[in-house]
Order: C-alpha cells, then structure tokens, then sequence
C-alpha cells in the first residue's frame, strides 16, 4: 500500500515539470517537424532542398567541423584538470570547481561581449600571439574566435562529467599494476584511461551537442560569411519567415543528436562492459 501511495506522490510531483517539457519543447519541436513535411506541400521536398543546396550543405559540415573541433579543445583542456581534481585534496578541489563553476555566475551574453573585447586587433589575445610571432592572425570574425570563446563557455559541461567519473576509479587499481611491473604511463594508458571512458564520452557528447544548436556566440564573434546552423536558423524564421526549411534543419539537427548518443552508448558499453555514458558507477 505504501509502495502504490509512494508512486502516486512521485507522479503528482512529476507533473508540473512534465507540463512544462510537453508544452514549451515537445510541442514545438512536433509542430515544426510536422510543418518541414507538410509545407508547402505534403512530402519530402524540404529536405531535397536541403540536400541540393549547396549553401546550406555548407554551414551544415561548417557546424559539425566546429562543435568537433570545440569538442576536442575542451577535452584535452578538460582531462588533466578533472585528473587533478580527483587527486587533491578536498580544499584544493573546492576552489578547482569554483573556477569550473565561475563562468555560470554570469549571463552568456556578458561573456560573448567579453570575448570581443578580448579578440579584436588591439586586445589582450591578440597582443599575446604578437609576443609569441603571430602578428595578423584574425579573431573577431573568424571561425578560430568562434572556437575560442566556445571553449571557454563549454568547458565545464566536459570537466563535470570527467570528474564525476574519475572520483569514482578506483586509484588502488593503479597500485595493484605498478606492483606487477607496470611503469606509470603503462598503467594509466590500460587502467585508468578505459575506466574514465565513459566520462569523456558523457562530456563529449554534451559538449558536441550543445555546440550544434549555438547561436549567441557565433552570432556576435563569427561573420555572416561564416554562419552555422543557428544563424541560418535564425535567417529563415526571421527574415525569410521560412518556417518549414528551419523545421527541415532541426530535425536534421535532431536525427543526428539521437544517432550520436546511440552510437556512443553502444561504444562505451563494448569498450567496458557494464559502463554507464552519464558518468557515474554502475554499481548493478
């Protein structure tokens, strides 16, 4: 009886929240979907066009040459300073998170507009790469200003979930392979590196994902001539009031995001059985 009553309460508190995600997301996202097949003629013929045009073709590999490549930064950026967090102690950790956690102590927008303050000709990064030889190099305006600053924003959506994962490795097991003649390297690239698998697939994914459907960031440091996929989003609801092409982009958007988790929850699973892709222990 308690168990049925418990069950109750738990789907009477769910409500409120699952009002929300079916009105102000599945909603939307089914009667734009339906509208990319169903305007201005039932069919596919959205997504012939979408696939002929060689402009939107263009910003569509652009978009995922970005989110790859801002992906990669933040994960070799972000594994060695989760690793460190795992091993120092709790105070050195708490302001490592504090560092991590910083940047959401501010709107998005604030920090866009810091970044193109930081990247145009006359500011700091810039002075920084003429000290070093590399007068010239173009920031505002460029996709490399545009993987910068989204590094910077992204950055702790890769280190949680790496630290989530690696605060729960074993570091015993590490001991237990230097005792059999492992050296450091050795050990870490066959015990600890496998075992964090699934944190830097959880962060890599997320990272990769929220990359695709940005639009604040290359909206204010790219150049039109640059676009990604938000932007022309954005050209097509707003200016061309083209609503059906932006359904078509979403639910392009959208295939690929379902196929890329399936596709890395598979991976992590055959890499270490039993793993879990959100970070944490399988503990089953």
């Amino acid at each position: 009886m308690r168990t049925a009553r418990s069950r109750t309460w738990a789907l009477l508190l769910l409500l409120p929240a699952l009002a929300v995600v079916l009105v102000f997301f599945v909603y939307p996202v089914i009667a734009l979907s339906a509208r990319s097949f169903l305007e201005p003629t039932p069919g596919f013929g959205q997504y012939v066009d979408l696939v002929t045009n060689e402009t939107t073709v263009t910003i569509l590999v652009r978009t995922l040459v970005v989110a790859l490549l801002v992906t990669v930064v933040t994960l070799v950026l972000a594994y060695p300073y989760a690793y460190l967090m795992s091993l120092c102690g709790p105070g050195m950790r708490t302001f490592l998170l504090f560092l991590v956690l910083l940047p959401f102590w501010s709107s998005l927008m604030a920090r866009t507009f810091a970044w193109i303050v930081l990247l145009q000709p006359s500011g700091i990064v810039a002075g920084f790469l003429g000290l070093i030889g590399l007068d010239g190099v173009k920031l505002l305006g460029s996709q490399l200003g545009v993987t910068i600053a989204m590094t910077q924003v992204l950055l702790p959506f890769m280190v949680l979930p790496l630290f989530n994962t690696m605060s729960g490795i074993d570091r015993r097991l590490l001991s237990a392979a230097h005792s059999m003649g492992a050296s450091r390297f050795r050990a870490f690239r066959t015990v600890y590196l496998p075992l964090s698998v699934p944190g830097v697939a959880a962060g890599s994914v997320l990272v990769f994902i929220l990359s695709l459907g940005f639009w604040v960031t290359p909206r204010l440091i790219g150049s039109p001539q640059q676009s990604l996929v938000g932007q022309l989003i954005e050209t097509k609801v707003g200016k061309l009031l083209d609503f059906p092409g932006a359904g078509a982009i979403s639910v392009v958007l959208l295939v690929i995001t379902i196929v890329l988790l399936l596709a890395v929850g598979g991976g992590v699973r055959a890499l270490v059985p039993g793993a879990k892709t959100d970070g944490g222990r399988d503990d089953g």
